[in-house]
């Protein structure tokens, strides 16, 4: 295929996209928002003259994505219901065995020495100590039965338990007004949330899988559990929490996901 024919497709694929999302978005709209919104929504022109780009060009086309991808993830943070809970499920529905998933295969996962372990906290907090294993234990769990989402197109239903994210944030006095909460990890993974999606009641710091202690090849020590975004956003091997105003990315989200990456 030429290289004039490949441009060519591209554009259509972009235009399809971009007509497809508007589509979907306007669908969970209603009245005066959904009318605001096809009077003006982003459209494949509305791109161009954003960008300043020409749609013949692949390079351009990648930027035009590119900005329709930051577009896609202030929508989905204007839609989200920091209230509205993801549906659970019983222990008769989950996936057993719950499949690993990671950047790299399973033998590679980090291995932890839970009794040097120490969980950092940093950024607009007014408790910075750092947590050992046994002072996270003590605090009050909750569990819940929940769907993975995996952005590759599978999903799975496990059973987390541990401390209630929005809980944690309160007792280290995290600013709660704060933009973003982001993660490290012992894997050098790392990735970030909304404070919105940190405080929904289904946001789990989690310590456990199936009622015993969480697994090395699910997280261990712990792993953020966030049914309400996408299998990447929640980061395994925690080891650093930040609460910021600066943006902190991602590692998939640099590569270029989606950085709300919401399910």
């Amino acid at each position: 295929m030429s290289e004039k024919k490949k441009s060519i497709n591209s554009a259509l694929d972009t235009r399809a996209f971009i007509n497809e999302a508007n589509n979907i978005i306007a669908k969970k709209l209603d009245g005066e928002k959904r009318r605001l919104f096809l009077k003006q929504g982003l459209t494949l022109g509305g791109i161009v003259m954003l960008t300043g780009c020409d749609i013949s060009d692949n390079s351009s086309v990648d930027k035009a994505l590119t900005t329709m991808s930051g577009f896609n993830d202030r929508v989905q943070a204007w839609l989200f219901d920091g209230q509205r809970l993801a549906p659970v499920y019983t222990e008769s529905q989950m996936t057993r065995p719950f499949p690993f998933n990671a950047y790299y295969g399973e033998d590679d996962a980090p291995v932890i020495d839970p009794n040097n372990y120490e969980l950092d906290i940093a950024g607009l907090v007014s408790d910075k100590r750092s947590w050992t294993l046994p002072m996270l234990h003590k605090m009050s769990s909750v569990s819940q039965i929940t769907r993975h989402i995996c952005v590759e197109g599978w999903s799975a239903i496990g059973k987390w338990g541990g401390i209630p994210f929005a809980d944690f944030l309160k007792i280290i006095g995290a600013d709660l007004t704060a933009k973003y909460v982001s993660f490290k990890c012992e894997d050098d993974y790392y990735t970030s949330i909304d404070m919105a999606t940190a405080l929904h009641p289904q946001t789990l710091l989690a310590l456990t899988y199936d009622g015993q202690i969480l697994p090395r090849k699910y997280g261990f020590p712990m792993k953020l559990r966030m049914p309400t975004k996408l299998g990447y956003k929640n980061p395994k091997h925690i080891k650093v929490i930040e609460v910021t105003n600066q943006y902190p990315g991602g590692y998939w989200e640099d590569q270029g996901y989606n950085w709300f990456g919401g399910s």
